[in-house]
């Protein structure tokens, strides 16, 4: 096991600090002007096959997401159409002047199951859809001429046991270099040694020379800060060796800027490469400066103890499907940083560059998982298909790609592998850990356990760095005391289940419910799983636990646990469950917004005061006469008001040593719920204002108040931003809320929403959060699901304006407003 300082790291990103020497290398998109159809025709792989009937559209592109919705597309996948045949085609021309200089198109992701054509020539296949890849087209080229790529995407039902999307869900780039170049993903930089006065940094540089040029080379790197000032350089000469060399640069940096949490500072190494002191080729690497320590004590940030404050987070973005938005995915990490998260675990895939490159811009740590099974699979399709020729590849890609990243700071090489019950699956943790350390010398491995005996038992346990548990905080301690050097935390934590805004009274202990919703009181979980209480009890009694990731920050499409049960899971027996058909786990819904579960981790994981009330308080024609009321809150006290009349005033944690008891989906628990994490007081409903009033040190710092509403009346719309970028691709994420004649929120209402959009905006999706609703989530209208809903509208392309949003419904005041792309 390893116990040790780790170094730091980079990413790969656009040239933010320019140089006038930097003019030989072309990195453009390639993601416009495509032509797409699903067809089993294998004619369109031909340059001259007629495609001018094709639907034009531009990448990122999920076909999955634009449904329908069908009981028979299974389950777990989302009841959506992830599988089928399907081409992408694209017709292109290189200027004659590019004649020389070396082509690659770079894919940072196809789902999956891709071949890839270029003039009827087949140039590449890739079956695992996560790992980007680059491919050299300059043999296949005709410079100056038509050129037409055609790429057939063949994934299978059961791919996978969420939903992963279909078709080329990620960004593509086209590179116009020098034949000789740095090559792709061809840096890896590290600090060996970082103090307040300096830092050490190494440069490693890959360079090709496939042609075997003769020339003086030499290569220069030059290190910017924040502010684009240089604050370090090296030059180094290159004296290739088998058409390729690896030239190590040392360079250091005084008064380093540390990469932190609150502080996630940047720098910019760009390096040039000189044939015969001309510049012919420019790469750039942004990278952070930061330790990272692992020990038996804790995890240290820059010397700083810290509890990792993590969430699994799935591939998809909601309502916007697979298909990679930078605004979408920036906004699901703005929303998790507000919870308090300060890691997310990439469940169970490499995740996309883009998420990447916002973690190091604000300052949340990464686990960078690979796979979710290595040779035994889980599903009929799954990753186990392709694993014997392809998991070597696949893991050293996605290590060469995210090791510069400094928000990456552990790698997982798998999650709840089937092979923690065969005696000799240490031999792949070894073989995948051998990789690891191969690639990546600064950063510790980990894997995910949910059967922690049998991982120890046949040793997967003893081959990572750091023993990840899914599901066992009872067995931290004694873990720990057995195993001398093993460092240990909570890999998937909870798994709590809940639908926003759904209360069921009396409080009981159920399997299913007839709704297909489950109580937001943030009770429930599956079997193996508890309420997030049972996880805080022990991270705050076991201060040398390093942390948790809890399962998930954000609801995602497919595995609708509780409903639909192992074999339906399994077999898309859809008699009783359908149309329930995305998660219930997140603390958040598919829409973005946030459940009750949210609070509860905010009031533990944040220190500005907060507090949050529970449930709504709308009980009249229920007939339900007494209602739980809960606090979270991080102050010390607070105080639930009903109609101004004082219930009580109570004390947070006031024992912190009793593990919290609770009742869960299916398990043979108590039928009550006591935990210290939270404030209680059963109320007898009248309506009216419920108001809570929280205190720090005795004085009243916060305040939260929930109003009985009247009926529906009319809509309210709020944009998350005012102005977007008129590229194409941004996007503007509206909440509707229904509220009464004196703008009370309505929570309740379940009425339909019609959009109009006019100006330079399209809708790009709807949603509501209802993981149980089958309606698309492209269409121009939703219903609200406990009195919100979501539009989502996208910029067009190089046409800045205004653009108006209406939004109406039969028997309620409709509402415009107006936003700017520009």
């Amino acid at each position: 096991m390893i116990n040790k300082l780790y170094g730091v790291l980079i990413l790969i990103s656009l040239i933010s600090c320019t140089s006038t020497e930097m003019q030989e290398r072309e990195r453009t998109s390639f993601n416009d002007h495509w032509l797409f159809q699903k067809t089993e025709d294998s004619l369109a792989a031909k340059k001259d096959f007629i495609d001018s009937n094709w639907r034009q559209l531009s990448l990122p592109h999920d076909w999955a997401i634009e449904g329908p919705f069908k009981p028979e597309y299974n389950l777990r996948t989302g009841g959506l159409p992830i599988f089928d045949k399907a081409w992408y085609r694209k017709h292109f021309v290189i200027d004659k002047s590019k004649k020389g200089s070396f082509i690659t198109l770079e894919f940072d992701g196809v789902m999956n199951n891709s071949t890839i054509y270029i003039n009827d020539k087949i140039v590449y296949h890739r079956p695992y859809g996560y790992i980007g890849f680059e491919i050299d087209i300059t043999p296949y080229i005709n410079f100056g001429k038509d050129n037409t790529i055609a790429i057939k995407v063949n994934p299978e039902i059961l791919s996978a046991r969420w939903y992963p999307g279909a078709g080329i869900f990620r960004n593509v780039w086209l590179e116009i270099k020098n034949p000789v170049h740095v090559k792709h993903w061809g840096t890896y930089i590290l600090t060996p040694k970082v103090t307040e006065e300096n830092a050490e940094v190494s440069i490693e540089t890959k360079i090709s020379n496939k042609q075997n040029l003769v020339g003086n080379y030499q290569i220069k790197t030059t290190i910017y800060d924040a502010d684009c000032l240089e604050v370090a350089s090296s030059l180094s000469n290159v004296e290739f060796i088998n058409n390729e060399v690896n030239v190590v640069q040392k360079a250091t940096i005084n008064n380093p800027k540390l990469w932190d949490f609150k502080t996630p500072y940047l720098y910019n190494a760009i390096s040039i490469l000189y044939k015969n002191e001309v510049a012919i080729d420019d790469y750039a690497t942004h990278f952070g400066i930061r330790t990272v320590e692992f020990t038996r004590e804790g995890f240290f940030l820059n010397g700083r103890q810290e509890k990792i404050k993590g969430v699994c987070l799935h591939n998809d973005l909601g309502p916007l499907g697979a298909a990679v938005n930078y605004r979408a995915t920036e906004r699901q990490l703005e929303i998790m940083k507000a919870m308090g998260v300060n890691a997310i675990r990439t469940s169970h895939n490499p995740t996309s560059p883009e998420q990447l490159e916002l973690c190091d811009k604000m300052g949340i740590l990464v686990q960078a998982e690979a796979f979710d099974c290595w040779e035994l699979g889980k599903t009929e399709n799954d990753y186990h298909k392709y694993w014997k020729d392809w998991y070597e590849e696949d893991l050293r890609d996605m290590i060469k790609r995210d090791r510069n990243h400094p928000s990456v700071f552990m790698w997982s090489i798998g999650n709840e592998v089937r092979e923690q019950k065969e005696k000799d699956g240490y031999k792949i943790a070894k073989k995948l850990v051998e990789i690891c350390h191969d690639e990546d010398s600064s950063r510790p491995t980990t894997a995910g356990f949910n059967n922690l005996s049998h991982a120890i038992e046949n040793g997967l346990a003893d081959e990572v760095d750091l023993v990840g548990a899914n599901y066992k905080p009872t067995q931290y301690a004694e873990t720990m005391a057995k195993h001398k050097d093993w460092i240990v935390y909570g890999s998937e934590t909870a798994s709590t289940v809940s639908s926003r805004g759904v209360y069921h009274l009396p409080l009981k202990e159920y399997d299913k419910d007839e709704s297909l919703q489950v109580n937001s009181y943030d009770f429930n979980a599956p079997n193996w799983a508890y309420p997030p209480d049972v996880e805080f009890h022990f991270q705050d009694s076991l201060t040398n636990i390093i942390g948790e990731f809890i399962w998930t920050g954000f609801d995602y499409l497919g595995e609708p646990t509780p409903y639909g049960g192992k074999d339906n899971l399994t077999h898309g027996n859809w008699d009783t469950d359908w149309p329930s058909r995305s998660s219930y786990f997140g603390a958040v819904d598919l829409a973005g917004f946030p459940k009750d579960r949210f609070y509860l981790y905010q009031s533990q994981w944040t220190t500005e005061p907060m507090v949050h009330i529970l449930p709504h308080w709308n009980w009249e024609n229920t007939g339900i006469k007494n209602i739980p009321v809960y606090c979270y809150t991080n102050c010390d006290e607070a105080e639930l008001f009903v109609n101004g009349k004082s219930q009580g005033r109570k004390a947070m944690g006031v024992d912190k040593t009793r593990i919290p008891v609770s009742f869960g989906a299916w398990g043979k628990r108590p039928k009550y719920f006591d935990s210290p994490y939270r404030l209680r007081w059963d109320v007898s409903y009248e309506p009216g204002v419920i108001e809570i009033v929280a205190y720090k040190e005795g004085k009243e710092v916060k305040r939260s108040v929930i109003k009985t509403s009247k009926e529906p009346n009319k809509i309210s719309l709020m944009a998350d931003r005012e102005v977007i970028n008129a590229d194409g691709k941004d996007v503007s994420f509206i909440t509707v809320k229904i509220e009464d004649e004196n703008s009370i929120f309505c929570p309740l209402s379940d009425n339909k929403i019609e959009f109009k959009i006019t100006g330079p905006a399209t809708i790009a999706a709807v949603g509501n959060g209802n993981a149980a609703s089958t309606e698309p989530f492209q269409a121009n209208y939703r219903k609200v699901f406990n009195g919100l809903c979501l539009l989502v509208i996208k910029s067009k392309k190089g046409v800045p304006g205004e653009v108006l949003i209406e939004a109406s419904s039969e028997g309620l005041k409709s509402k415009i407003i107006s936003i700017k792309t520009e």
